[in-house]
C-alpha cells in the first residue's frame, strides 16, 4: 500500500495526528514519510484518509 497527498491539503494537520508514523507537515502540503506503508500502519493510514476533510489523501494497494 502506498500514500500521497495531493494540492487539496490545507495543512489541517489531522492525519499527522492519527499518524505520525507515516505524516508530517510540509511548507504547503502534509507530506507521506514513507514511501511504502508497512501492514502494521495501514489501518491509521485509512482512517487519516477517511478523516482528512478535503479528500487530500490518496491511496492505492
Amino acid at each position: 500500500m502506498e500514500a500521497c497527498v495531493n494540492e487539496d491539503c490545507i495543512l489541517c494537520g489531522i492525519c499527522a495526528d492519527m499518524c505520525p508514523q507515516l505524516f508530517s507537515l510540509g511548507d504547503e502540503f502534509a507530506e507521506v514519510i514513507v514511501k511504502e506503508i508497512p501492514s502494521e500502519h495501514q489501518e491509521c493510514c485509512r482512517e487519516a484518509a477517511d478523516s482528512c476533510p478535503t479528500e487530500a489523501i490518496e491511496i492505492s494497494d
